[in-house]
């Protein structure tokens, strides 16, 4: 029997199967190097036709075309049509002719600058956002294959508000509320929901008192928990000890094996 590339949950898995697959992208997944699944291969494929499609369309289309004669062209005729006006004494609708060439090209420098700082904006938002959540998440015990699924879940509830992250109802207008029903909900409010919304976003025993464990091999009298642990795996810790006391993260990264 052929092996299923993708299965939406654990209890899916036929139980023989189960050392084959490992949980990624909020799904289970057949654990083979350089397997792809079959949508997105599919996807690809129908995108790349679509490409070359267009690209041959637009070689058919302008087949024999120069465009730096093209704008020799345009631009002669724009002189030639400039001198005979001037000639006809009509001097203001040179001008005017000339400041609506500006402008047009103003305003597409304009629209092409703006659309470049509405991007970068949202870019910065995106990465705030992303930043903020992925924090708090780690210390409730997120799996590190779960932070592009968390950070995409946090983009649809939260927006920049005087550089604060605010959680927005589905209507995008309306500001949810947090626990005490009058403030706006927080970061951590809406991690802890998600723990229990979404529990294989998030290692095993992640509670209120899972944090408190102590680190592992001879960290027990730091009372902090070891980062490189299953059970209290913590990514924005790992890379702080490695940049401050790279010989403890090692020592923890052998302990927490």
């Amino acid at each position: 029997m052929a092996l299923k590339f993708r299965f939406k949950t654990k209890d899916e898995i036929p139980a023989e199967h189960l050392p084959l697959y490992a949980e990624r992208e909020g799904a289970w997944l057949l654990d083979v190097e350089g397997a792809v699944d079959k949508a997105k291969l599919d996807e690809f494929r129908t995108t790349n036709v679509s490409l070359l499609r267009e690209r041959d369309d637009l070689k058919r289309r302008y087949e024999g075309i120069d465009p730096d004669e093209v704008r020799s062209l345009r631009t002669a005729s724009t002189k030639a049509a400039e001198e005979a006006l001037l000639k006809a004494g009509e001097v203001e609708k040179v001008v005017e002719a000339r400041v609506k060439s500006l402008k047009g090209d103003f305003d597409q420098q304009l629209s092409a600058a703006t659309t470049e700082r509405d991007a970068l904006s949202a870019r910065l938002v995106a990465i705030q956002i992303d930043q903020g959540i992925v924090g708090v998440a780690t210390k409730r015990g997120l799996r590190a294959t779960a932070i592009p699924d968390i950070t995409a879940r946090a983009r649809g509830v939260f927006r920049l508000v005087d550089g604060v992250p605010t959680a927005f109802d589905a209507d995008g207008q309306t500001v949810r509320a947090g626990k005490d029903g009058a403030t706006p909900m927080t970061l951590e409010e809406w991690v802890d929901a998600q723990v229990s919304e979404a529990p294989h976003l998030f290692e095993a025993n992640t509670g209120s008192g899972a944090g408190t464990r102590p680190l592992g091999g001879g960290g027990a009298a730091s009372g902090r928990p070891n980062p490189f642990s299953k059970d209290t795996w913590n990514l924005t810790e790992q890379m702080r000890l490695m940049k401050q006391d790279p010989r403890t993260a090692e020592r923890l990264k052998r302990v927490g094996k």
